[in-house]
């Protein structure tokens, strides 16, 4: 009979394996491996996925991976901007592609589709972001060109899907900026995607960064499907969690008593603790879930766990005189919780703004 996990040592385990119960000193490209990758929507947040995880740590040794190529910013699950690492483009982008071709036959309504040759469209593409690196505005542009009719925003939305690309620094570069531009990723890296993916590696990926999880936690996660198969691929154990539903996870992988402390942390917009389960109580209550999720096209904010859990969020707001990081709770929160979740928002402020004056507001 499998063991069962109550939602706080499933709590405590996933702090561990996505290395919140304490800082360490694995190397970035590492512990970007290890999560699976990073959302990277917007370029700060990996910068403070990181910080909060990674000890000692500077933003600009993140940048540097960039630039030189190790880390890549490009489309992968649910079809947003995720930072990985070079090596992992291969498996990555690889196992998603097939489900890439899929949404790219749906971008456009149906009372407004436009028939468009996909094939041609990805070779377009290829060819147009082959030369130089391109905006997504430019690759519309050029496609409208060549699918009268149709508008040039589904058509770039389908050539990101369709053409694996690399959004290309400067962009993604703390305190740099500019505008987003992508070129083919077999230019930016000199090979191209292997025929085949190791799905079942992907699994296993996950469950070290995620598990125990469900199979529709696996699938939540990356929105593939078949993955019954894959899973079964591998040497895995079963668990159960508190509504008799089967957990699986790596044979070698630790679980965390529940009883375990775990310290307050601040997490950057669409961290990945959050987004990895479709069951997420074991990160958040269900009131904490319906706030959280509360936000306009899916543009989360950055939060705040207390004990291991989302009890709130945060931001910064700065200005010519100062930094001020305002801490909003979801529900009453004692003295003790509010100071370390103060002590967070201290050493934050000094990564985000070194060179102002920080002012912290609190409830």
């Amino acid at each position: 009979m499998s063991t069962t996990l109550s939602h706080r040592t499933l709590n405590r385990t996933l702090l561990a394996r996505q290395m919140l119960l304490q800082r360490t000193d694995m190397p970035i490209v590492q512990a970007v491996e290890h999560l699976v990758g990073l959302q990277a929507q917007a370029p700060i947040p990996p910068y403070l996925a990181l910080w909060t995880r990674l000890k000692p740590y500077t933003v600009d040794a993140l940048s540097k991976l960039i630039i030189d190529r190790s880390l890549v910013r490009m489309t992968l699950w649910r079809g947003t901007l995720h930072l990985i690492s070079a090596d992992d483009v291969h498996l990555m982008r690889t196992a998603l592609q097939p489900e890439l071709n899929k949404w790219a036959k749906t971008v456009m309504p149906p009372a407004t589709r436009v028939e468009v040759d996909l094939e041609e469209l990805a070779r377009i593409t290829r060819e147009f972001i082959d030369a130089e690196p391109r905006t997504v505005a430019e690759i519309g542009a050029h496609l409208e060109e060549h699918f009268p009719g149709a508008k040039a925003r589904e058509l770039s939305t389908q050539a990101q899907m369709l053409v694996p690309m690399i959004q290309v620094p400067p962009r993604g570069i703390w305190g740099v900026g500019g505008v987003p531009q992508n070129v083919a990723m077999a230019t930016w890296l000199g090979r191209e995607l292997p025929e085949k993916a190791a799905v079942a590696e992907l699994v296993e990926r996950y469950l070290r960064a995620f598990g125990p999880a469900t199979l529709a936690d696996m699938q939540a996660w990356s929105r593939l499907v078949g993955l019954k198969a894959h899973a079964a691929e591998l040497d895995l154990v079963e668990y159960r969690n508190e509504d008799g539903k089967v957990l699986l996870d790596v044979p070698d992988g630790v679980i965390v008593p529940e009883d375990v402390p775990a310290p307050a942390r601040l997490l950057p917009a669409f961290d990945n603790v959050l987004l990895g389960h479709a069951d997420r109580r074991r990160i958040m209550s269900e009131d904490a879930r319906s706030r959280w999720g509360a936000v306009r096209n899916a543009v989360f904010p950055p939060t705040f766990l207390v004990d291991g859990f989302l009890r709130g969020t945060w931001n910064v707001v700065e200005n010519r005189d100062a930094a001020t990081l305002t801490i909003e709770p979801y529900s009453k929160t004692t003295k003790k919780d509010m100071a370390g979740v103060v002590r967070e928002a201290k050493a934050v402020l000094k990564v985000m703004a070194p060179k102002k004056p920080h002012v912290i507001v609190t409830p």
